[in-house]
Order: C-alpha cells, then structure tokens, then sequence
C-alpha cells in the first residue's frame, strides 16, 4: 500500500525551484517514513535512481566515497557500475540514506551540487549530534525539510476518505458546527488515529488487518529500535537518555504535565539531563514544550527552558510506550478511547495529539505557567500558546465534561491587549461561547 503524503509536493517544489542547485536534507525520527518517500519520489520523477544506504553500505561503496571524490568522473562511473544503474545527466537523483552514519558523504555533497549533473537528497536523523558534525564542513547548499509521522488528514487519505476535510475546514473557518452525525463520525476516526498513530507502518498494517493487536506489535519493534538507537549513539548519556524516554508516560499522565526530573531522581538536576532531553528532541521522538513567562509575538524570546513539557512525537507510539510492560490485551487506553471514556490521566493522549498537530503545521510549541502559592487567585496554566496574525492565541485542551476555564479567564484579562483568538479544544463539536471559540479537537489541524 502507497502513503499518500502532503510532504511529497514539498519535493516537487524543491525539484522545480532548486533545478540542481541545492541538496535536499529529509529530518525525522527512525521508521517515519523518509526512505520510502525518496524512493517513491526518485522512481516517479526520474529517469533513474541510486539510494545509497549508509545504514547497510559495504567497503566497495565506502571506498569509492574514500578514494575517489577528487575524481567526480571516475566517482559516478564506479558509483553506476556498482548499483548497475545508469545515470543520465539532470534526469537522475542519488539518494544518501541514513547520511548522519556516514558524515563525509555529507560533506562531499557540496561538490557534487556544483558539479550539476543529478539531484541530490540525504536523509537522516540525529544529524546535528556533536559526533556527526565533528570534523565536517555542513555544505550551504542544503535545504531542510522535517518529515513527521502522517498527519490526521493524511490518515483520512489512507482510510479512502478524501473529502471530509475539506468540510471540517469550511465549519472552522466559518465558525459553524457540522452537526451530531458528522462530528460523530470523524471524532470515531480521530480515536482510532489516536490509537494507531501517524507511523507508517502501523498504518498500513491498520488498513490491512484493522486489528490493534497487529498495529501494537509493529509499535512495540519501532519502540525497541528507539531503545536501541539510544543504547547505540547516546554515548556516555545513555542512561539519561533512557531514564527520560522510560518517564515519559509518568510525566504526561500528572494533571500537572511539567517534567519534573525528581521523579527519576530526587537528586537530578537540569544541567545533568540537559544533554538527554536535546538528544531525544534532536531523535524527533519527542516534541518539547517551554514555558513562555511573558508572552508576545516572539514567544521564544521569553521561554524558560528550565520548565518544559516533553510530550511524544506520535501519540500512537505513546498509547504503546504507556503500557510497555503489559500485553496489549491489558491496555487499557484502546478500550478508554473507543469507548470515550478517557480518564483526566487518559487526557493526556489528546493533549499529546495537539502537541503533534501544532508541531506538524509548523508551531515550536509553548505554554505559560505562572505558579503564585501566596496569592492562589493570580495561578493559572494555559497548555499552548501559538501566535496568528501578529496575535498571540491561547489554547486550552478540555475534556467534553468540564465546567470552566478560570486559568484562560484569568490570561485574557492579563494580556488583552496582546491576544488573538483563545481556543478551547474538546470532544464536541464547535461552538463560541464567552467569547472563546470551542472547537472538535481534530480541529487542532487547522490553527
């Protein structure tokens, strides 16, 4: 089964508008998806393709990168003999797959693009860690482009629905519901991309046997590589970086969602497990979250990278990762989700599916926090903060049963000057009231 992916006319673009005057770099977390998009993309475009895969590259290949760089013409012709692919010139693309492993490849590939003859494309993950970049000139010619897991849209795609969308946006632009039977039916879809997530074989394992026994194994093996890679390239913080990772679902679990490191240690400190909480974000296996103390336009510019939610990249993985030492069979998530009984601590797979929906469209994400024991009235915590059209927008994720919203109360009133739109994310469907838009949280796509 072929993913239809909206990052696929991002290539196209690159494509047109570079016309061999860039590399192409793909970012993303392990089994995302970005080899099979290269190859799909190099076998629609070209007229031919060689995928060099530095993750399973014997010494012949090696040594051709080694020995004979400075020799472009005795590079390419050893390079086509041994995949046995000819290459033609400005109609062929060469794929460096895996290219964090083998850094000089990296960096050759600034003469290759001047050079002209083909397109290039890397791909990769962990790329920025110290021990890849070491010693390497990181050409200038490369554009940047992050694959994240499919989107909910893109997971509509592969259910066979291509219309739907196209409806919730026109409800959310205009401010109007969709009505009980529809919402109904796409909320069922967005539990079961909840519960599956947005990996692409998990996916494609969903559409063939739509059993989530199947779908929790093919998660389980992409979780276990992700303990692998740490144990394998997070060097002397491996440790750390496994504590952090095996914490995650405690964390998000909390009414209280800030990582707090005394529940690995109570003698942790940041400056320990700093390099940890960057290596899993540099991995694009979590998206992190900073608190913002004064919010603006520029909401980077006040963060407090002292104060962080962690949430997963893909909220699938995490219903997994919850439950790593039980059997599927004794998940009790799927049956909260299906059945829309989710718990205030089951809350946190919505609240994580917003994170990947804001992060997906481009948000680095943010909240605020202001904590004030003395003056209880002055607390409050908004659980994201975006910015739309030079506005800063608040948003609040609520379960369908809940009766206020103080905290956003309290922010509007703060910084009224500054605002945009405040958003409440729930399980119904949309409505304005008091002056906040409520929105179905598969809505989150759109902001």
């Amino acid at each position: 089964m072929v993913l239809k992916r909206k990052i696929y006319q991002k290539l196209l673009d690159w494509k047109k508008e570079s016309n061999g005057k860039s590399v192409l770099l793909l970012d993303g977390a392990r089994r995302v998806g970005k080899s099979f998009l290269c190859a799909q993309f190099g076998t629609n475009e070209y007229k031919s393709m060689i995928i060099v895969d530095f993750g399973n590259v014997g010494k012949d290949v090696i040594d051709i990168y080694e020995h004979d760089r400075n020799d472009l013409d005795l590079f390419f012709a050893k390079l086509s003999s041994f995949y046995r692919t000819q290459l033609h010139r400005r109609e062929s693309l060469i794929v460096f797959d895996e290219v964090q492993l083998y850094p000089k490849a990296r960096q050759l590939l600034k003469y290759l693009v001047a050079d002209g003859r083909y397109d290039y494309i890397e791909t990769g993950s962990l790329l920025s860690l110290k021990n890849n970049v070491q010693d390497i000139v990181i050409p200038s010619e490369e554009e940047h482009l992050e694959v994240f897991p499919l989107d909910f849209e893109e997971f509509l795609w592969a259910l066979g629905d291509e219309t739907t969308v196209a409806l919730l946006k026109t409800c959310f632009e205009n401010r109007k519901p969709l009505g009980q039977a529809i919402h109904r039916k796409v909320m069922n879809d967005f539990r079961q991309y909840i519960l599956v997530g947005g990996m692409p074989q998990a996916i494609v394992e969903y559409i063939s046997e739509k059993d989530f026994a199947s779908v929790d194994r093919i998660k389980r093996r992409i979780l276990t590589l992700y303990r692998n890679d740490i144990n394998k390239y997070a060097g002397a913080s491996k440790n750390r970086v496994t504590a952090v990772f095996d914490a995650l679902p405690g964390q998000l679990s909390k009414k209280e969602k800030k990582y707090r490191l005394s529940a690995i240690n109570k003698d942790a400190r940041l400056r320990s497990y700093e390099d940890a909480f960057m290596w899993l974000d540099d991995a694009m296996i979590v998206n992190p979250c900073f608190n913002t103390t004064d919010p603006g336009i520029g909401l980077a510019l006040s963060s407090d990278h002292n104060t962080q939610k962690v949430y997963m990249a893909d909220t699938g993985l995490l219903v997994t990762h919850a439950f790593w030492d039980n059997e599927y069979i004794d998940n009790e998530l799927y049956r909260a989700i299906l059945l829309d009984r989710l718990s205030i601590n089951e809350g946190m797979l919505m609240e994580n599916a917003v994170a990947q929906m804001l992060r997906c469209n481009g948000h680095r994400l943010f909240f605020y926090s202001r904590t004030d024991i003395e003056h209880r009235q002055n607390m409050m915590e908004i659980d994201f903060l975006i910015t739309r059209e030079k506005k800063v927008c608040p948003i609040e994720v609520k379960s369908s049963t809940y009766r206020q919203h103080s905290s956003l109360d309290k922010f509007r009133r703060k910084y009224s000057s500054r605002l945009g739109d405040a958003f409440i994310l729930y399980t119904k469907d949309v409505m304005i009231k008091d002056g906040v838009i409520h929105l179905p949280i598969y809505m989150a796509m759109f902001l």
